[in-house]
C-alpha cells in the first residue's frame, strides 16, 4: 500500500479522532478480541464516536470461517450498509481476518488498521493482504484489498509478553535480510536489547511498502517477502495445533532451514548463511523437529500460495540484503534443509 496511508504516531487518539472526523461513514464497528479490548480499546475509546463493539478470540486457531460467521452476523444485525468503515483494533490475526470481513461483507465496506503487535505493525497491517486459515493451511482462504488507512501507535507493544515481542523481531530481521544489508548490523548490534523500536518499526513499513507499491498482487517482487515463509509456514501449520509456537518463531525456523537452499541455489555465502544462523539460534533457540513429522511438514510446503504448476516456488537468499524469488525446489529439497536446520542442535 501506499506509504502515506500510513500514519506512526505518538497521540493514537488524537490521530484517529482527527481522521474519522473527516471521514464520513454511515456505521462504525470495532474489531477486537480480549487482549487489545483490555489493553488498547481505552486508549482510543473517546476518540470513537457511537460504534459497535466487535469481539472474537485472540490467536491463530480462531482466524477460521467460524469467526468471520460471526463477524458477518454482526455487522448483519447491526445494519452496517456499503458506507459502513470497520476498525480492526489488534495484530495480524484481526488485520487479516477483519480486513477479510470487510472486504467481503456486501462486496466490501472499508476498514482502518490500527496494529497492535509489532508483528503487525512491521508487517501484518501493510501491504492489503488479507485471509484466514482452512482446513490446516495458512492464509488458505483470502484476497488483495488495501485498507484505507494504517495507523500505528507503537506504545501499544508496550503491553506485549516478550514472546510476542520476540515473533514480530523476526520480521524486522526479514526485511533487513532481504533489502537492506546497511540495516543489518543495527539489526544484529541490537538484539533484542531496543530502546526504541520506533526506528525499526518506521524501517520495517518502508521496506514492506516499496516492494508492495512495486508489485501489489505479488507478481514478482513482492514474493521475496516470503523469504523464510515456505518452510516457516508449512512448520507453523503443522504444529498449529499440538504445541504453542508463534509465527516469527516458525519463520526463524523457516528462515535457517531456507538458508541451506540459498546456499545451494543462489550463491549465498556459506559465512553469511552461518552468520545469520547464529543470530536467529541465539534470539529463538533451537526447536525440536522430530523427523516422523517431517513428511507431513514437507506436504504442507506443498500447499503454499507462490507454487505453480506443482512446483513448489521458493524466495531466498543470494547475499544478505538481496533477496530473489521464484527459485524452484523438490519435496527433497524440502527435508535437506529441515535436516539442515536439525543439525544447528548444539
Amino acid at each position: 500500500m501506499p506509504a502515506q496511508n500510513v500514519t506512526i504516531t505518538q497521540d493514537v487518539a488524537a490521530t484517529l479522532a482527527d481522521y474519522l472526523a473527516a471521514r464520513p461513514h454511515a456505521q462504525l464497528g470495532v474489531l477486537v478480541d480480549e487482549n487489545t479490548l483490555q489493553h488498547c480499546y481505552p486508549l482510543v475509546r473517546e476518540a470513537l464516536p457511537e460504534h459497535v463493539l466487535i469481539e472474537i478470540r485472540s490467536g491463530e486457531l480462531n482466524k477460521n470461517l467460524n469467526s468471520c460467521t460471526h463477524i458477518w452476523e454482526q455487522l448483519t444485525t447491526s445494519h452496517f450498509d456499503r458506507k459502513a468503515l470497520l476498525i480492526n483494533l489488534g495484530g495480524g490475526v484481526i488485520g487479516d481476518m477483519g480486513g477479510f470481513c470487510a472486504a467481503t461483507y456486501k462486496r466490501g465496506i472499508a476498514f482502518v488498521n490500527l496494529p497492535t503487535t509489532l508483528l503487525s505493525q512491521v508487517d501484518a497491517s501493510v501491504g492489503g493482504k488479507l485471509g484466514i486459515d482452512f482446513q490446516g493451511y495458512k492464509n488458505h482462504i483470502g484476497l488483495f484489498q488495501e485498507p484505507e488507512r494504517v495507523i500505528v501507535y507503537p506504545p501499544f507493544i508496550r503491553s506485549l509478553p516478550f514472546e510476542e515481542l520476540r515473533s514480530g523481531f523476526a520480521e524486522v530481521i526479514k526485511h533487513s535480510l532481504i533489502q537492506d544489508a546497511d540495516y543489518w548490523p543495527f539489526v544484529k548490534k541490537q538484539g533484542l536489547q531496543v530502546k526504541d523500536w520506533a526506528a525499526h518499526i518506521a524501517h520495517s513499513i518502508r521496506i514492506k511498502s516499496t516492494v508492495v507499491d512495486a508489485d501489489f498482487r505479488e507478481g514478482g517482487l513482492r514474493k521475496i517477502l516470503n523469504y523464510g515463509h515456505t518452510i516457516g509456514h508449512a512448520v507453523e501449520s503443522f504444529y498449529l495445533e499440538k504445541t504453542r509456537l508463534l509465527h516469527g518463531e516458525a519463520i526463524a525456523i523457516g528462515m535457517i532451514a531456507e538458508n541451506y537452499l540459498s546456499v545451494k541455489y543462489c550463491g549465498l555465502p556459506e559465512r553469511e548463511a552461518d552468520e545469520i544462523n547464529r543470530f536467529l539460534l541465539g534470539i529463538y533457540g533451537f526447536r525440536e523437529i522430530d523427523e516422523e513429522h517431517e513428511a507431513e511438514i514437507v506436504h504442507l510446503s506443498l500447499q503454499d500460495k507462490k507454487n505453480e504448476g506443482g512446483t513448489v516456488k521458493s524466495s531466498l537468499l543470494k547475499r544478505i540484503g538481496e533477496a530473489t524469488f521464484d527459485i524452484p525446489i523438490t519435496a527433497d529439497d524440502v527435508y535437506e534443509a529441515l535436516g539442515y536446520y536439525r543439525q544447528q542442535k548444539k
